[in-house]
């Protein structure tokens, strides 16, 4: 049996979350829009620090449920902003709810799920990294949703913060062909 991918050192909630969900493909509409905007909070944190909070996050966001949070106004930017348990930075609370709505027009008009899968041609990039230093930080395909992102109204989504989610969400497989993820999260990928 091979090595974990080095990022996720030995912290066991770490671990478990490299070994159970980190590139595991996801199709749902609102766990990717959950997890698009979990990696905008992350921008200038470590991904731990999200991951150890976001039980708190989905609480403090009512399951992370965009038609709900859409319609939240100022009075629910000062009740998070007053939440401990989460990271409270005005700007990124403000864009989650922005994202919300851009969410719910992408959602209403062709489906979420399918506007992000569309820049992978529906199915997962398997890449076959040896190591860690390989991998990069951004390509091509995440500067283009990005951008497409941001052109329906989205904010903290960089191209950067969008190869993290294109990463956890198993739009690419990144683990390191030595981790035994990577074959099982290959195996995930639908037939084609």
């Amino acid at each position: 049996m091979g090595e974990r991918c080095a990022w996720c050192g030995t912290d066991p909630l770490y671990v478990a979350y490299h070994d159970t969900e980190w590139g595991v493909p996801e199709y749902d509409a609102r766990a990717l829009w959950e997890k698009l905007i979990l990696d905008g909070f992350q921008a200038g944190l470590a991904w731990i620090t999200i991951l150890r909070k976001r039980e708190n996050f989905r609480t403090a966001f009512d399951g992370f449920d965009p038609r709900r949070i859409a319609r939240w106004g100022e009075a629910d930017v000062v009740r998070l902003l007053g939440d401990p348990g989460i990271v409270r930075s005005r700007a990124k609370i403000e864009a989650a709810i922005g994202n919300a709505r851009a969410w719910e027009r992408i959602e209403d008009s062709r489906g979420f799920a399918a506007f992000l899968w569309d820049f992978v041609d529906g199915r997962p990039v398997q890449n076959a990294w040896a190591g860690m230093a390989e991998v990069p930080a951004q390509t091509d395909t995440s500067r283009a949703m990005s951008k497409a992102l941001k052109a329906e109204g989205f904010r903290f989504c960089g191209p950067v913060i969008v190869y993290a989610f294109m990463q956890a969400t198993g739009m690419v497989n990144d683990h390191v062909v030595t981790c035994p993820r990577h074959a099982a999260v290959a195996r995930l990928a639908p037939p084609g």
